[in-house]
């Protein structure tokens, strides 16, 4: 559908949310349960890199009223039961999948996700919402007998989870939906208010989100959800009536908000530099070529746990190389809504620019482009890249972008250091056909998480995922987020 088409819809199905003016839409905040329409920036279709509509933005002002409604709404969420959380929650699941076609639009229109992929974000959302019962189990709290210890017989220890208070949410752009909701949902369950600012270049579906919670009967004022710029941001995030901070994002931006924080619970999910490293007894090179081209490329290399450097054994690099280019000139560049499209834009101008001066770096110190290499708009072409040396800046930098680097090594030993000398530790993969070599380097490898014979990929949160070193603190997924969003309570009683 049209963009007029689009948005007419979403005014039939959301007309609290959006305003139409001269045929331009304006997204609405939502504030102390309200829907507040404010002075706005323009939001760009990464396709055109033309103006796709304009979104709200909260001043200082408006963000205290958030701060208090989400402060005096903390004895509320605190005080629902379980049992109406989750009907809550589940009523948002399939109020999501019933307008699932227009969230699939919004993010193919707002962030140039090919359709394929769109769907499999907002899929991923709806069958996360639902899984909300695992994550109720794990607030259910212990119960520690002390006669297992001589000086407390006579005692025993109830340990509670209590929610932590108002959390402060940030959503990166590559995922916006489904990484703004896998904070909000668990965090709501636990019995918080939230605050969400969502990526400022992409908050259509998040905006979206929030009105499904509202009509799932989500109370009033427990989510606000406000784009701001981004020293109102840092303004919220110093606020003492902010209790956690949860945040995905560049390491840049996380280190920011540890040092300006103050003393609150803070959770990061930051850069990666996962490496596939690809070993002498890897017998079925095809399938690693295929993980590792999915890996590196799916949407356009913009994750943080895109594969996005590989490292063969020497004996094995030509023919891991021939079979990762020829996958990659495989792939189709084109129009996010096509079926037949596995390569979108890159989310903007500057991104581009970025990914263009990596690969032009790394070009200058002596690598070969075998394939791409070049810019067109918004567009990056999915490359290759051989004799990459470890001087090349893509080596050790995030790409963001739909580049696959390779670098052979002689041994166990030289890989092992390469991987641990990256300042990031959120994911690798280890090619191997020995379980004892998987093993054995998955031991020693610095990262939050080991992919063996596949590529990293987290999908709704299953297993539980986060990273060591700059990649952040704390761990996402199923029962796992809400240790993050929970404090413990002791009490003990004498009964002796």
């Amino acid at each position: 559908m049209d963009n007029n088409e689009f948005f007419s819809a979403l005014k039939n199905r959301f007309p609290d949310i959006i305003e139409m003016k001269d045929g331009t839409a304006t997204f609405k905040m939502f504030v102390a349960g309200n829907w507040i329409e404010n002075s706005s920036k323009p939001v760009k279709d990464p396709v055109s890199n033309s103006t796709l509509c304009s979104v709200s933005i909260a001043d200082l002002e408006l963000v205290d009223k958030a701060l208090d409604s989400a402060k005096d709404r903390k004895e509320i969420m605190k005080n629902l039961s379980g049992d109406e959380k989750i009907a809550i929650l589940e009523r948002a699941a399939n109020l999501l999948e019933a307008s699932r076609e227009l969230f699939v639009t919004a993010l193919v229109k707002n962030v140039g996700k090919p359709i394929k992929e769109a769907e499999g974000e907002v899929d991923a959302t709806i069958e996360r919402i639902r899984r909300v019962k695992s994550d109720s189990q794990r607030i259910q709290g212990d119960f520690i007998p002390g006669e297992w210890a001589k000086p407390n017989r006579g005692r025993i220890a109830i340990v509670l989870r209590e929610p932590v208070g108002v959390v402060l949410a940030i959503a990166p752009f590559n995922m916006p939906l489904f990484i703004s909701y896998t904070k909000i949902i668990p965090a709501l369950l636990a019995g918080n208010t939230v605050i969400l600012r969502p990526p400022s270049l992409v908050p259509i579906a998040p905006i979206m989100m929030g009105r499904i919670l509202e009509e799932a009967g989500l109370p009033p004022g427990a989510l606000n959800i406000v784009p701001t710029a981004t020293d109102v941001a840092s303004y919220l995030a110093t606020r003492d009536e902010v209790d956690m901070i949860t945040f995905t994002g560049s390491t840049d931006v996380g280190l920011k908000l540890t040092k300006i924080s103050g003393i609150k619970r803070i959770h990061l999910e930051l850069g990666g530099k996962a490496a596939a490293l690809v070993m002498k007894d890897c017998g079925d090179i095809k399938s690693a070529a295929q993980n590792i081209v999915a890996g590196s490329t799916k949407f356009s290399g913009q994750r943080c746990d895109a594969i996005s450097r590989v490292l063969v054994h020497s004996t094995l690099e030509e023919r891991l190389t021939r079979e990762i280019v020829t996958l990659v000139r495989k792939l189709k560049t084109g129009d996010p809504f096509s079926r037949e499209t596995d390569i979108g834009p890159l989310i903007d101008s500057r991104a581009v620019d970025r990914v263009e001066g990596l690969v032009k770096d790394a070009v200058e110190k002596g690598s070969k482009v075998l394939v791409g290499g070049k810019a067109n708009g918004n567009y990056f072409e999915p490359t290759v890249l051989s004799n990459v040396p470890l001087s090349a800046k893509i080596m050790w930098e995030e790409t963001f972008g739909p580049v696959i680097p390779i670098h052979s090594f002689s041994d166990e030993e030289e890989a092992v250091d390469i991987v641990n000398s990256s300042e990031y530790g959120l994911d690798n993969a280890i090619f191997t056909d020995d379980i004892r070599t998987a093993w054995r380097l998955g031991k020693k490898l610095e990262s939050g998480e080991i992919s063996v014979n596949c590529f990293p990929s987290h999908g709704i949160g299953f297993f539980p995922f986060g990273g060591v070193k700059k990649s952040g603190l704390g761990r996402e997924g199923i029962s796992y987020s809400i240790d993050e969003f929970t404090n413990l309570k002791t009490m003990v009683y004498n009964i002796g």
